[in-house]
């Protein structure tokens, strides 16, 4: 099956549409999720659902922790026990002010989103080649900057995907450092009566009267996910979005939304068990997975820079369809490029 593909500039953000089955051999969707790294909010809505399943519950309950460590000095995350402990892949990057970077005395690049004067760079230290070389003076160099030269400390949100015996690691290695757990905040609900765009999955794009396109329907999830009113009052003066057409009415939609710092491999889970939703036949024709980043995060996907000034914007929602089809819309503010 071909993947389509489609950019649509706006004003506020960029967004790229395409469409594939997650049976094809060159479905990208799980590359995608593992390399969106520092993920804030996980949503997903099923229409025609009144009762969660347990496989999806235990699932949503099983999200966190996180941990937030207050003060750390940032030469600790270059040691090699942390190294050794915490990364397995990696790097280890900066995104500083004109001065700051010019005290380190480090080799870096100016940021691409700087304009005529460059006031902001990016520093990007391979922390696990680093760790092979520790007697190197590119080591000694980037240590004795961090430790002394310009010794930078930073309140840190910290979270990894691990099991059983080693949840407590975290906690013991920062013991010398105010380190807090924290769990996600889970909200769950059910909505009645909901007004739902129709879509058909061979038609991205839409078709008028039979049809939504991709971009109306990420729009309508928006107000859903925000608990707007939809349906266009005349005395409703905080918002006149209504449903696009054609539409229907779900007697009952289950709405979840998790907050907090959620590593991506907990998100591939959640995709997979959303994708087996349809092995048994249902009412719902398809349901929706949508994923936002941190606004300030130093990147979006992969290693790209991310340009945060007014929104900072950079999501990506799944439509799931009840035969594997599915499409992926990807968003970024303005000032970032295209989404990969």
């Amino acid at each position: 099956m071909a993947t389509l593909r489609r950019l649509r500039e706006v004003p506020r953000h960029l967004l790229v549409c395409e469409k594939s089955n997650f049976g094809h051999d060159k479905s990208r969707h799980r590359h995608l999720v593992e390399t969106h790294y520092h993920n804030y909010r996980v949503s997903f809505l099923i229409p025609e659902c009144g009762i969660l399943s347990e496989e999806l519950k235990n699932l949503v309950m099983e999200t966190g922790p996180y941990y937030f460590v207050k003060n750390l000095p940032l030469h600790e995350l270059i040691t090699q026990e942390f190294i050794n402990t915490f990364v397995k892949k990696g790097k280890l990057i900066l995104s500083l002010d004109k001065d700051t970077y010019e005290e380190t005395g480090l080799q870096g690049r100016p940021s691409q989103y700087s304009g005529r004067r460059i006031m902001k760079f990016i520093i990007s230290i391979d922390l696990v080649a680093l760790s092979f070389n520790l007697d190197s003076k590119k080591y000694e160099r980037i240590s004795w900057s961090l430790k002394e030269k310009k010794p930078l400390k930073f309140d840190f949100l910290l979270a990894w995907h691990h099991t059983g015996a080693e949840d407590s690691t975290m906690v013991s290695y920062f013991s010398n450092y105010q380190i807090q757990e924290h769990q996600p905040k889970i909200a769950l609900s059910t909505v009645a009566d909901l007004q739902c765009p129709v879509l058909q999955s061979s038609s991205l794009r839409g078709d008028p009267e039979v049809a939504c396109s991709a971009p109306e329907l990420l729009d309508w999830l928006g107000a859903v996910f925000s608990h707007a009113e939809l349906n266009n009052e005349p005395n409703n003066f905080i918002s006149t979005y209504c449903c696009p057409q054609p539409s229907t009415v779900v007697a009952k939609a289950y709405l979840c939304t998790i907050t907090g710092f959620i590593v991506s491999e907990k998100i591939c889970l959640l995709l997979e068990q959303l994708c087996h939703y349809f092995d048994e036949p249902k009412l719902a024709p398809w349901v929706t997975l949508s994923v936002q980043g941190f606004a300030d995060s130093p990147v979006s996907w992969r290693e790209n820079e991310h340009g945060f000034r007014k929104g900072g914007e950079h999501l990506y929602n799944f439509v799931i369809f009840n035969n594997q089809d599915y499409w992926l819309q990807m968003a970024v503010g303005a000032n970032d490029g295209c989404p990969p």
